[in-house]
């Protein structure tokens, strides 16, 4: 679809960015946001859980275990959307975070949707979740949080 030039107030990109080849987005980005308009970001980083051993256990199925899995462009979202090029006038913004309540199952069902999972799985022929299976099946309600990475500027 084509839009005309300087058409949008808002232009927003939403945990996909890194997937993006950078220098003809933003050309685009440019051409179609009005010269007040605002360009922003967002995406979300690794989860944090407030059982200790829990997190260290997810946090070590992340690092360790799927270490080699992950998508090269992984490494934007673990360095805070930060590192990506970012040719706009930057607006300073708070600190967010997405905060849950979970069940077991459905930290398991998000967790089975990460990329290096499926990956793992393809080249293993074995679910490395395997091992969290039986600590999150004894799970009610598991405090969640996500950082909220955003980034927002200006032509």
């Amino acid at each position: 679809m084509y839009f005309p030039d300087q058409t949008f107030d808002l232009i927003t990109v939403a945990q996909a960015i890194h997937w993006f080849d950078f220098e003809k987005f933003y050309a685009e980005v440019k051409r179609t946001l009005k010269p007040d308009g605002v360009f922003a970001v967002i995406g979300y980083g690794l989860l944090h859980i407030d059982d200790v051993d829990l997190n260290r256990r997810i946090t070590q199925l992340y690092a360790e275990t799927l270490n080699g899995f992950w998508d090269a462009e992984r490494r934007y979202i673990d360095e805070h959307y930060q590192t990506i090029p970012f040719p706009f006038q930057e607006i300073g913004m708070p600190s967010f975070d997405i905060e849950l309540r979970w069940t077991g199952a459905q930290l398991w069902d998000y967790l089975n949707t990460w990329s290096a999972v499926k990956h793992y799985q393809k080249q293993r022929n074995v679910n490395p979740l395997a091992q969290l299976h039986d600590i999150l099946e004894m799970q009610k309600a598991i405090k969640v949080s996500f950082p909220i990475l955003l980034r927002v500027g200006r032509i």
